[in-house]
């Protein structure tokens, strides 16, 4: 529910008054004795689903911007004319939850910290998401995420776009651009300092690294959590919630591959940049096509009536648009998932094969360990080398052993792989 304040410019009284009677509206009606242009103050409680349509009726009557309308939160109102107003603007629907248009675009800019503080905020970020993916800790990089600002300007270029205000539009995507080259320059940069500086070990492998690793080589999971992060960014701020947690959920898609893609230029892995820079840019694009098609279903229009059809052909332009560099990007992501599937499939294949040479050939020996190594090539990294730990008597040799299972493990593999057998002595007492 919503309390709107409306005050009056001279001669608009009747007009306004007029407006409300036509809707039904209860008001209460104060005269202005400051002197100003303003003859009086109107106050009238709407339910939150009247407060676009009785707003849009007062600017098609004649009142502009200048009437000077203060909307705020109203915690109840006790009225029979209000209940009968609420139903009748009550249809069912998914338009009956959502804020005005007038409220969104509030949000939206509020949303938006100041340029300076945007900037500060952000490195100071990517820069604690550097130390926690550095650290291996999912704590801190959960903390990265929580004091990123990136929803703003992730969700003001979708609102500024289906409601036809070309600032916020302009605003969101600068303010994203700049978003992504300032994550990942402060972590390139922070991640080159801590390497010289030897605040990390010394030779330290990144790929190693589980909070890393998993953000160089990224699958088409990746894109749930960016079109989930826009539609649940979208209707966090459409509907009122709070958006401190979906906010969250749209840094998670951001923050840490940008991170990694700076980690991983510092540390001299270009390749694996790659994939945390594409993923970062998918992530992005899939943000901002969420946050279009759920506004546009949500019921947002453009203000002036005449801006609604060549806003719909905009919208439709631009979501095809990003659907197909999403598209493209996605099969970029595909081929990292198939690849990684192809790399599982290879050490089952690979486990399956040791075990039935032994149970076939060599029943006194069991396997203990099977480590299948992965190539430097990233994003798409295939088996260089499985290193087979097995057990058995003591004092025995089995010279044949490794050229057997060189020959089976080689046959589910495309190009050649190394096949190391290491021996264990087993005692049983």
């Amino acid at each position: 529910m919503r309390l709107v304040q409306l005050m009056v410019p001279t001669g608009a009284r009747e007009t306004i008054l007029g407006v409300l009677d036509d809707e039904e509206v209860d008001y209460a009606v104060t005269d202005e004795t400051s002197g100003r242009e303003y003859t009086a103050v109107v106050y009238f409680p709407l339910p939150s689903q009247a407060v676009e349509p009785v707003l849009d009726s007062l600017q098609e009557a004649g009142i502009e911007d200048d009437a000077y309308t203060v909307v705020v939160d109203a915690e109840t109102v006790i009225a029979r004319k209000f209940d009968a107003l609420q139903d009748r603007y009550e249809n069912g629907d998914v338009e009956d939850d959502r804020i005005s248009r007038q409220e969104l675009r509030t949000e939206a800019e509020e949303l938006t910290p100041s340029f300076p503080v945007y900037v500060v905020m952000t490195v100071i970020s990517a820069l604690v998401a550097t130390a926690g993916l550095l650290l291996d800790s999912p704590a801190v990089v959960v903390g990265s995420m929580v004091i990123a600002p990136l929803i703003g300007p992730a969700l003001g270029a979708s609102i500024g776009t289906v409601i036809d205000e070309p600032e916020l539009l302009i605003d969101g995507a600068k303010y994203q651009a700049l978003g992504v080259v300032l994550a990942i320059g402060s972590a390139a940069a922070m991640a080159w300092f801590v390497r010289v500086t030897h605040v990390v070990p010394p030779g330290m492998d990144i790929a190693e690294v589980g909070e890393i690793s998993e953000r160089l080589a990224p699958d088409l999971l990746s894109l749930v959590i960016a079109l989930g992060a826009g539609v649940a960014g979208v209707l966090s701020v459409s509907t009122g919630v709070s958006v401190a947690l979906v906010g969250v959920m749209i840094a998670a898609a951001l923050i840490p591959p940008a991170a990694a893609a700076g980690i991983s230029l510092a540390f001299g892995h270009p390749g694996a940049a790659l994939g945390s820079t594409v993923l970062v840019f998918v992530n992005v694009l899939s943000v901002n096509l969420a946050g279009l098609v759920t506004l546009w279903y949500t019921g947002y229009r453009p203000e002036s009536l005449f801006a609604v059809e060549p806003t719909q052909k905009r919208v439709r332009r631009e979501i095809a648009g990003l659907a197909l560099i999403v598209l493209v990007f996605s099969a970029f992501l595909g081929g990292i998932t198939y690849s990684s599937f192809q790399t599982g499939s290879f050490e089952q294949d690979a486990r399956d094969e040791v075990e039935l040479a032994l149970d076939e050939e060599y029943e006194e020996l069991q396997l203990i360990e099977l480590e299948v190594s992965l190539g430097d090539d990233y994003p798409f990294r295939d088996p260089q080398r499985v290193v087979v730990t097995v057990g058995g008597p003591p004092g025995e040799s089995y010279p044949e052993l490794a050229d057997l299972l060189h020959e089976r493990i080689n046959s589910h593999a495309d190009g050649s792989v190394a096949v190391e057998v290491r021996y264990v002595e087993v005692v049983e007492n």
